[in-house]
């Protein structure tokens, strides 16, 4: 029977097990969005016993950029200081993603030098972010992107994948949830275009799905993963109707062959669960012909449950990670989970409640 603990085969590779670890931004990054090289490199390569690492969220471009202290991956700088990163990794004969991704209207005009943020549409979203000038600053109404630019932002994820493969990534993973560009050009609240990338579902969809099909001719489609959020309504966003939008956009995912499909969706009974929208993420694995990631508030318990039932093929964990270096050590032996430092520790740029939580083996041999 499969478990959690079962090897899967993702894409050109060979995995042991079925626990992932899902993109978490940490920060921890030099000026210029350039890694911390040595302390990225120790901590993920502490988690490299994941069936799958998948990196925090790392910018295309400065103009993608909008949270303090991310990575990014559009310069030699960049590249060179994310190759200790893979190398630590796959020492310990670990796989590793990187996610890509651009915000949109999410960047604040503090990251862009005061410039107007760039959308699908001159829609303003709701929320604030610590910005480099040390404040708060409020979400602006972002600029449409001309067809230009769409293009330019378009090559700038395949130049990212690009760089990715050479920094020793094993794959890439587009950042197509959460509110971002992708998603607010798929989205048709926050897209309010006329041309060929607005007003139907076909064409809302056109941005993400050219996206896939430059990166994954450049670098193989076996090496390109995609996350979505479909029920997300982080920042305001919203969409007519979830279930007609998100479930076309997997059926024309089908064509690409892609390593895997990501959906983050909380399941009913758990946080951030919205009733009223529902939940449609079953309805997306009946459509999709690939390796299908779950995500939202597992427990192992839960996550083995889902996949014993079908209703996933891997199911990615988020927080226990945060805390929990051996995490697939602690779920094989049934033992008690770390507890996360102070949430506030989360996107600091200091090792503190980064690298230095405790493994099975060093508490065992401090008692």
């Amino acid at each position: 029977m499969t478990d959690l603990f079962s090897p899967i085969q993702l894409g050109e590779y060979q995995l042991p097990n079925r626990i992932f670890m899902a993109p978490l931004t940490r920060a921890r990054s030099l000026a210029g969005a350039v890694p911390k090289a040595g302390l990225k490199a120790q901590y993920y390569s502490e988690r490299a016993s994941a069936g799958l690492i998948i990196t925090e969220a790392t910018a295309i471009s400065q103009m993608g950029l909008g949270w303090l202290n991310a990575p990014g991956i559009w310069n030699e700088a960049q590249q060179k200081a994310w190759s200790p990163v893979t190398d630590a990794v796959h020492e310990k004969a670990g796989h590793i993603f990187i996610q890509l991704w651009h915000m949109g209207a999410t960047v604040t005009p503090d990251f862009i030098e005061g410039k107007q943020p760039l959308s699908a549409s001159n829609v303003k979203l709701e929320g604030e972010f610590r910005t480099p000038k040390q404040r708060k600053q409020t979400l602006v109404e972002p600029r449409a992107m001309t067809l230009d630019e769409i293009k330019m932002v378009q090559d700038e994820f395949v130049i990212a994948a690009k760089r990715s493969i050479a920094a020793g990534f094993d794959g890439v993973e587009i950042h197509a949830a959460n509110g971002f560009l992708i998603d607010q050009f798929i989205r048709d609240k926050t897209n309010k275009r006329k041309d060929q990338y607005g007003g139907s579902i076909e064409n809302r969809l056109r941005f993400c799905l050219e996206i896939i099909e430059k990166v994954s001719k450049e670098i193989g489609a076996g090496k390109v993963g995609i996350r979505i959020s479909p029920t997300n309504t982080v920042w305001g966003l919203s969409d007519s109707d979830y279930l007609k939008t998100f479930s076309r956009l997997v059926e024309r995912l089908n064509e690409f062959n892609l390593a895997y499909l990501h959906v983050l969706e909380p399941k009913p009974n758990t946080d951030h669960f919205i009733e009223t929208i529902g939940y449609i993420t079953p309805k997306l694995r009946e459509l999709y012909k690939g390796t299908l990631i779950a995500n939202g508030g597992y427990t192992k318990e839960t996550a083995s449950k889902s996949i014993e039932a079908n209703e996933a093929d891997a199911v990615a964990f988020g927080s226990p990670f945060i805390a929990n270096p051996d995490l697939i050590e602690r779920f094989i032996e049934n033992a008690e989970l770390n507890t996360p430092a102070d949430d506030s520790l989360f996107y600091t740029n200091e090792a503190e409640g980064y690298t230095n939580y405790p493994t099975l083996n060093q508490l065992r041999k401090t008692a």
